[in-house]
């Protein structure tokens, strides 16, 4: 039985794809602020979301809770300013 498959190196598809995540600067000041925060017993935990529109990083007093705050980073906002947010447990 002969396979009709072939590798594809290099593929140009593949160099034009779009990171989707938190630059690392951007991920190192999210997580001094959480490790400053942990320290001082305010947050516990933490959870991240991953999309092709955004990327979060949302903070936990307690696992079982909603989030306190979640910091968004999107990757295409209709305006400058929108391209990171932070929002509370009210969406505000």
């Amino acid at each position: 039985m002969r396979n009709n498959l072939r590798l594809v190196v290099n593929n140009p598809h593949k160099q034009i794809e779009e990171k989707h995540f938190f630059e690392k600067e951007e991920l190192q000041v999210i997580l001094d602020l959480y490790a400053k925060m942990v320290s001082e017993g305010s947050w516990k935990d933490y959870g991240l979301s991953i999309s092709s529109k955004q990327v979060s990083f949302s903070v936990f007093r307690n696992a079982a809770e909603n989030a306190l705050y979640k910091i968004c980073k999107n990757f295409k906002p209709k305006n400058k300013n929108l391209k990171y947010l932070i929002t509370d447990t009210t969406g505000k």
